[in-house]
Parts: structure tokens; sequence; C-alpha cells
């Protein structure tokens, strides 16, 4: 059985392709780039803030907020045509590998 966020990746893709008429994920798509960067910037801030709150209610916060921005981020993915296996691929190649390590071996093109 796939996971859920491979069953949520094939839906993304899918509503790229057969855009439901009153779709939330649509209409991101609709704005581009440009529009799913900033719902991501947005959900990321709201993880931030979530994290800052104590207890169980911040918790559960965190937890909605970060639901959130995985799945704008796996708009964008969708969006650009990557699947999500291409993202688990990459973090299996880094599994295990110091992320100072891993850092300083980027490519120039990858690096900023």
């Amino acid at each position: 059985m796939a996971g859920v966020l491979d069953q949520l990746m094939s839906v993304l893709e899918e509503r790229k392709v057969n855009p439901p008429p009153n779709s939330y994920t649509a209409r991101l798509y609709q704005g581009g780039v440009a529009k799913i960067s900033q719902k991501i910037l947005e959900e990321a801030h709201e993880v931030v803030e979530a994290a800052t709150e104590s207890g169980d209610q911040g918790r559960r916060h965190l937890i909605y907020e970060s639901s959130d921005v995985i799945y704008h981020l796996m708009v964008m993915l969708a969006y650009q045509g990557i699947p999500w296996a291409d993202v688990e691929a990459e973090i299996h190649r880094r599994f295990g590998q110091s992320g100072l390590d891993e850092k300083a071996g980027r490519t120039a093109v990858i690096a900023k």
C-alpha cells in the first residue's frame, strides 16, 4: 500500500492534468510558481510561529501548520513535474552523511 504522501502526490499530479472546477490545488496551479511560492512562504512562517507555542495546543498547531507547508511544497513539486520519488531518492542519498559534508560537496549550480 502506498504511503499517504505518495497518494497525495498522485492526486496532485492528476489535478494538474485534469483540474476540477472547484479545486484549491487547481487554483494554485493557475497562479503558477509565484502563487505557489507565496503559499509556501506563508505556511513556513506559520510553522515557525507555531513552534513557539507551548503545550498540547502548540504541538497540535505545529503539526497542523507542518502539514500545510508539506502540502504546498508537494504542489510546487507536482507543478514543476518533479515526482515525490525523486525527493525521496535525494533524501536517501544524503542519509547517514554529515550535513556539513553534504553541503560542502554540492556543485556550484545547487549551492547559492
